[in-house]
C-alpha cells in the first residue's frame, strides 16, 4: 500500500485566501500494487501527472498552504467520486446510467492507463475498492474541505487551484487551425466553479509569462472543481493544465532541460495567483 494518503506543506505563515493541489502527481509505487498489475513500473505512470509537485512547489513560500496525493493515480483517483466505480473492473457492482469516465476505465479506481492499457488482469473485489477510497480517497478529501474551510474563515473566501498537467497530444484537435498551439488549459466547469474575475486574474498570469491559454477545452474540471466550486458562496475552484512535452520528456518520464527553467517561470505565477488572494486579507485583519 502507498505510505500516505497526502503530504500537505504548510507555509510559515498563511497569507492568502489560495490553496493549491496536486491529485495526480503521486508517485508511490509499492510492490504489493505492482504485483496485482499486468504493467511494468514505467507503463503505470503514463497516467500520472509526473512531477506537478515539483512545478508549483513554491507556493508555500508565497503563503499558500500545497497539498499533494500520496498514491499514485492509477491505484486511486482523487478527482473522481467515490461513486464512480467501474463494474467492470470490480465484482458485485452494476452500471449505474451513463457515466463516460467509468465506461473509458477511469473511475475512482482505474481500470487502464494512458492508451487504454489495461492495469489488471480480470475483476477486483469490491471490499479492495472500498480499502482504498477509506485510506486514500476519503483523508484527502477531508484535508482539502479542511484548508478550505480555515480559508473562509481567515479572508472570507476560499481559492482552490487544483494542479494537472496534460500529454501533448491532448491539444491536437484544438491546435487544429490555430496560429499557436495551446500549452495551458484552465478549467472552471464553464464559469460554475469560479468567478470569472478570478479566472481572469489567472489566465492573465499565465499570459504575462508567455503562455498560450485556453479555457474549458478540452478540459473543464471534473470532480474537484464540481465539489468544490462554489462560487455563489465565497468558494472558488479551479482547474490547471499544462502541457507535459514543455518541461518533461513524457516517453522517458523525466524532466527535461527546460524543467528548471520553466520551474521558474510558474513560481512568478503562484506568487501572482497568491496575490488574487490576498485582497480580501487586510481589510479582514484590521477589524
Amino acid at each position: 500500500m502507498p505510505r500516505v494518503a497526502y503530504d500537505l506543506i504548510h507555509p510559515e505563515r498563511r497569507t492568502t485566501s489560495v490553496v493549491f493541489a496536486s491529485p495526480h502527481s503521486g508517485r508511490d509505487y509499492p510492490w504489493t500494487f505492482l504485483r496485482k498489475t499486468v504493467l511494468d513500473q514505467h507503463t503505470i505512470r503514463t497516467s500520472e501527472d509526473a512531477f506537478v509537485d515539483r512545478l508549483f512547489s513554491h507556493a508555500p513560500k508565497c503563503g499558500a498552504p500545497f497539498l499533494t496525493a500520496g498514491a499514485p493515480r492509477a491505484f486511486i483517483d482523487l478527482n473522481r467520486a467515490p461513486e464512480e466505480l467501474d463494474p467492470a473492473l470490480f465484482e458485485g457492482v452494476s452500471a449505474r446510467g451513463h457515466n463516460p469516465r467509468v465506461a473509458s476505465g477511469l473511475g475512482v479506481v482505474p481500470r487502464v492507463v494512458a492508451g487504454g492499457r489495461a492495469i489488471y488482469r480480470g475483476k477486483l473485489p469490491l471490499s479492495e475498492a472500498e480499502r482504498r477510497i477509506n485510506i486514500y480517497w476519503r483523508p484527502y478529501h477531508e484535508m482539502l474541505g479542511k484548508l478550505l474551510d480555515q480559508s473562509k474563515a481567515a479572508f472570507g473566501e476560499a481559492i482552490l487551484v487544483d494542479c494537472h498537467s496534460m500529454p501533448h497530444e491532448a491539444m491536437d484537435l484544438a491546435a487544429r487551425g490555430a496560429i499557436r498551439r495551446p500549452e495551458v488549459v484552465i478549467g472552471d466547469r464553464h464559469g460554475a466553479s469560479a468567478s470569472t474575475e478570478i479566472v481572469d486574474h489567472i489566465e492573465a498570469a499565465f499570459t504575462r509569462a508567455g503562455l498560450h491559454v485556453v479555457r474549458n477545452v478540452p478540459f473543464a474540471g471534473a470532480y474537484i472543481c464540481q465539489t468544490y466550486g462554489r462560487p455563489s458562496k465565497g468558494q472558488h475552484a479551479i482547474q490547471i493544465e499544462i502541457d507535459r512535452s514543455i518541461y518533461m520528456n513524457e516517453q522517458m518520464i523525466r524532466p527535461n532541460g527546460n524543467f528548471e527553467a520553466f520551474r521558474r517561470v510558474l513560481k512568478g505565477i503562484t506568487a501572482e495567483i497568491c496575490e488574487i488572494g490576498r485582497k480580501v486579507a487586510e481589510p479582514l485583519a484590521a477589524e
